[in-house]
């Protein structure tokens, strides 16, 4: 399926939870958040609905993100759901690893092909103070579980201020090539004023080439991250949001004053 620029759509990324086990500096006020009503958060069968319903549309690709997707109960057995979907030949997740360790092994087995993790510095007490609270020790215990699993690719998702020279990013880039460990460079978003840049080491940001869709917590299509239109699939229907999705999927993206990252899935 092609939208209005000709872009081919075939990327759905899909936020099962808005909670989350760090509270990141980037991604979280000091004082917390106001979270999603549990009634309101999207069900794993209304997840399977839209992936299989977007298979049929032409999506191939599929990636769970957060919040943290590893703290939602029985995320395996939706891993496992999707990896059952005909039609979907590359399935992802993206983590902070720090549960990682203890569900590597039941991802893998179930049928997850690729993971991303985040990872901002390999610096204990940084590491601690960015996620305010976080123990880096996880996340390396979590990366050589998925390795262990046959995980293939593990991608790094650093998060650098201004550049991937800085200090920790460098040290990040080292620890990567240390462990065979593929790395992108994301420099810090912010939604409300439309500031992103591309990835260094991947292909977000690119809006020429943009060829996804996300699918909120709450159940909401969005054609575009840095965008305020979306598309509730409990009002239109699965198909109709979807549909709706695509054909006003903007070329480019300008400012989204409606989400947060840890509840959009970024």
């Amino acid at each position: 399926m092609f939208d209005s620029f000709n872009r081919p759509i075939n990327y759905l990324r899909v936020s099962i939870t808005d909670r989350c086990n760090l509270r990141c500096v980037y991604c979280m006020p000091e004082e917390g958040i106001r979270l999603i009503n549990h009634s309101d958060i999207i069900s794993y069968e209304e997840i399977i609905e839209v992936i299989r319903e977007g298979t049929r549309l032409g999506i191939t690709k599929v990636r769970i993100t957060g919040g943290e997707p590893l703290v939602r109960k029985g995320v395996v057995g939706l891993v496992s759901m999707i990896a059952g979907l005909e039609g979907i030949t590359d399935f992802g997740m993206t983590t902070n690893g720090i549960l990682l360790g203890q569900f590597a092994q039941d991802l893998a087995k179930e049928g997850l092909h690729r993971i991303n993790i985040s990872l901002d510095t390999v610096n204990p007490e940084k590491y601690k103070r960015l996620t305010r609270g976080g123990d880096v020790e996880k996340v390396f215990e979590g990366v050589d579980a998925a390795k262990k699993a046959g995980i293939s690719p593990i991608k790094i998702n650093c998060v650098v201020k201004n550049s991937s020279l800085e200090p920790d990013a460098v040290e990040v880039r080292d620890y990567c090539r240390r462990n065979d460990l593929e790395v992108r460079f994301i420099h810090e978003m912010d939604l409300e004023t439309g500031c992103f840049t591309l990835v260094e080491g991947g292909d977000g940001g690119n809006c020429k080439n943009c060829n996804r869709l996300r699918l909120t917590a709450d159940g909401k299509i969005k054609p575009c991250l840095f965008n305020n239109i979306e598309y509730s699939i409990r009002e239109l229907g699965i198909k109709e949001a979807l549909l709706r999705a695509i054909n006003t999927k903007p070329e480019k993206g300008t400012v989204n004053s409606f989400d947060r990252f840890h509840s959009i899935g970024g």
